[in-house]
């Protein structure tokens, strides 16, 4: 499976790191390319930068807006894409990014809505599946210890509560999002099955709350995304 290879030296050597990126799927775009321009045309040095790739839903392309006006680099990974390994067939990751100086972050995307429910409102809703934690765990292994499997939180925040400050919402499209990272192993250790049918699972909230973080955290220090005016929000008690 070919990525392009218009990359710069901050986002994925043609090494070690390409290969596992082509092991993880079929990457359409990586962080080098500026909106319009073909990937073959570049020669390096570049700049690190992505273009937006076609998602599937509106959390996927929020996401992938906040890791451009981030100025991080990333891979965009076919995420409809399995690949077989010894361990058996694995979920893609959504994202690869790789911060300058930083771990890279294997990066599969979960949306909600913040709360979520039209009679009964729910807060943090953050349900994933065995397949999703099995499949990130051994992504993380592949890449090796420079490497941290995440699950990526885009909440929509719908209401006057929020997971974030109000200063540390995106918006995009509209909509207001904030964006939380849960490390896949600190989810495992806490995870409590919803459905063994499906085999969905999620963590109770005030263990979510801890193990989850601003997913500003884990990229280089600097001003970030830059975010419209926002109206002030309550942060949202514990609770479901």
């Amino acid at each position: 499976m070919a990525i392009f290879r218009c990359v710069s030296d901050k986002v994925v050597s043609l090494g070690t790191r390409a290969n596992a990126a082509r092991a993880a799927g079929e990457a359409t775009y990586n962080g080098s390319c500026a909106a319009g321009e073909d990937a073959a045309a570049h020669a390096s040095p570049l700049k690190p930068y992505a273009v937006l790739m076609l998602r599937r839903n509106h959390y996927e392309t929020a996401f992938e807006a906040y890791l451009r006006a981030a100025s991080v680099p990333y891979v965009a990974v076919n995420e409809q894409r399995r690949s077989e390994s010894p361990w058996g067939s694995l979920k893609s990751v959504d994202f690869v990014v790789t911060p300058a100086d930083a771990r890279m972050l294997l990066v599969d995307v979960k949306g909600r809505q913040f709360p979520s429910g039209r009679t009964h409102k729910q807060y943090w809703r953050n349900w994933t599946t065995w397949d999703d934690l099995r499949s990130l765990a051994r992504w993380q292994d592949r890449f090796g210890p420079g490497a941290l499997a995440v699950l990526g939180f885009v909440y929509e925040v719908t209401g006057d509560r929020s997971p974030l400050a109000a200063g540390q919402l995106f918006e995009f499209r509209d909509r207001r999002y904030a964006m939380l990272a849960a490390p896949v192993a600190d989810y495992v250790r806490f995870a409590r099955t919803l459905s063994p049918k499906w085999q969905t699972v999620s963590m109770p909230t005030a263990r979510f709350r801890e193990a989850a973080r601003p997913f500003a955290e884990l990229l280089p220090a600097g001003p970030g995304p830059a975010a419209a005016a926002t109206p002030a929000l309550g942060t949202a008690a514990v609770g479901n």
